[in-house]
């Protein structure tokens, strides 16, 4: 999957062509339209601008956005606009961030935020980043502000997991080349010092169907945990497809959320196509929280898209919010965003403070 995806010379987000939109594979919040990254700077201003009512000081200068994942820069495009068209003051404070390891994709990103060339800075990893912020302020090695992501952490690689009833264990699929395609092939049981086995209530085990499958994602779970670590004071957040750790095991999930997109329909098999298809699996939002808060973060949000951005227009509607006026582009945008059958209920955010 990763290989699939982020081989530098044949991976499905290095083609050259646009994978997101219309013509391309799927539809992510940022391409419906500005709103949604014009919302999220709506957002990121209060919390940059303001204490937690139970903080000691307010965040100082300088603050730090951190967006992984900026594929093209259009989010990040739409929120420094906003930014600097309506908090001018606080966006010449800023330092924007891309975290981004693909050269190819920091190119795209520079075309598209070519008029914002001062404000932005690009690291390829956590530590980099780490790294980068001490040699700028041998102080500073860890992030004051808002660290985000939108779509990322599904994309990242998971392990494909496979219940046997008779022997009442976990094993795990792997993949083969046989005849010139690639197949399932299984793997030895699980250990259960791995930690990829699913959590399950011993009573769900023993009425879990024989081949019941579903997927373990630990590469999420430790970039949660990094980005939990790296954040001094400010907001940790994500927006992702995703379920509870117990829906993952739900009846109608019996063959996982392991899924590929190619034009905007569903793919039957992930392994046909490498590098031309998209790949995903659901996020576990549960074990991303119980990362976050071992690492001493508060949890300030769990919720649906819908909910999510549903409260922060209510406050850009406020008189004297500065959000802007609300044209009739924004309102279908809105519903867009926020409607159940098309992206409010699909996408969850998980919100998380220091």
């Amino acid at each position: 999957m990763e290989l699939a995806l982020y081989c530098p010379d044949c991976g499905y987000y290095e083609k050259e062509n646009d994978t997101i939109g219309r013509r391309g594979d799927f539809y992510t919040s940022v391409s419906v339209g500005r709103l949604f990254g014009e919302l999220l700077a709506f957002q990121f201003a209060a919390w940059l601008d303001a204490p937690r009512a139970h903080s000691i000081e307010p965040l100082g200068s300088p603050r730090q956005l951190v967006e992984a994942g900026a594929h093209h820069g259009h989010l990040a495009r739409d929120i420094l606009t906003w930014l600097r068209n309506q908090r001018p003051t606080l966006c010449e404070q800023l330092e924007y961030w891309i975290l981004e390891p693909s050269a190819g994709r920091r190119a795209k990103q520079a075309e598209t935020l070519w008029e914002f060339a001062g404000t932005i800075c690009w690291a390829g990893s956590f530590s980099e980043l780490a790294a980068r912020l001490h040699q700028a302020a041998p102080s500073a090695t860890s992030v004051r502000g808002i660290i985000f992501a939108n779509e990322l952490l599904d994309a990242f690689p998971v392990h494909r997991l496979g219940w046997d009833a008779k022997r009442f264990e976990w094993f795990e699929w792997g993949v083969a080349w046989r005849a010139g395609r690639f197949v399932w092939v299984r793997l030895s049981a699980l250990l259960p010092a791995s930690g990829l086995s699913p959590f399950a209530a011993p009573e769900l085990l023993t009425v879990l169907p024989d081949g019941f499958t579903t997927e373990s994602c630990p590469a999420a779970t430790t970039w949660w945990r990094e980005a939990a670590n790296l954040l001094q004071q400010g907001r940790l957040l994500t927006f992702d497809y995703g379920l509870n750790a117990e829906e993952f095991l739900a009846p109608h999930r019996a063959n996982g959320t392991l899924r590929a997109y190619h034009h905007h329909r569903y793919a039957d098999d992930v392994l046909a196509q490498p590098g031309e298809q998209d790949l995903t699996a659901h996020v576990n939002f549960t074990a991303l929280q119980a990362a976050g808060e071992t690492a001493g973060l508060l949890t300030e949000a769990a919720q649906t898209q819908s909910q999510f951005l549903t409260g922060i227009t209510q406050r850009a509607w406020a008189a004297g919010s500065g959000f802007g006026a609300w044209s009739s582009d924004r309102t279908r945008q809105f519903q867009t965003l926020t409607h159940p059958e098309h992206l409010g209920r699909a996408f969850r955010v998980l919100v998380q403070a220091r």
